[in-house]
């Protein structure tokens, strides 16, 4: 007889991986596919900005959706995870896209998906904060 398993949030915990796979890809692929490119256009450091954000919410969205101990409500770490991801995909992402050239209206998402980090974050703050009232 298996265990039962809890199987809300396991989405999450795969995009995280998957997220921090595919960061770990994208810096080696910057660093020596496109390594030339990149400095020739002035954009080096644009790329290893977006790889470092990328790669931090991926472990910060793994850890999240892992479990936090129960030092946060699952319902806030999943929220926070989900947020991390969303920033992946708009602040790496538009970085990534302008790097390689991509259209300028992109320039305007890299705030967005800052600000998802940064609600991940404050979610995951918030979360701990009324774990704390109710565990008192």
């Amino acid at each position: 007889m298996s265990e039962p398993r809890n199987h809300r949030g396991q989405w999450i915990l795969a995009a995280a991986a998957a997220f921090g796979a595919a960061g770990v890809a994208l810096g080696a692929f910057g660093a020596h596919a496109l390594g030339d490119t990149l400095a020739e256009r002035g954009y080096t450091a644009v790329w290893e900005t977006a790889v470092l954000y990328h790669l931090a919410h991926a472990v910060a969205a793994l850890t999240a959706a892992s479990g936090t101990g129960g030092a946060v409500p699952a319902r806030a770490a999943r929220a926070a995870a989900l947020l991390w991801i969303v920033g992946i995909l708009l602040f790496s992402g538009s970085l990534y896209a302008i790097a390689l050239g991509g259209p300028r209206w992109l320039g305007p998402v890299t705030p967005l998906g800052g600000a998802a980090f940064i609600g991940g974050w404050l979610t995951l703050a918030v979360g701990a904060s009324l774990r704390r009232r109710w565990s008192a």
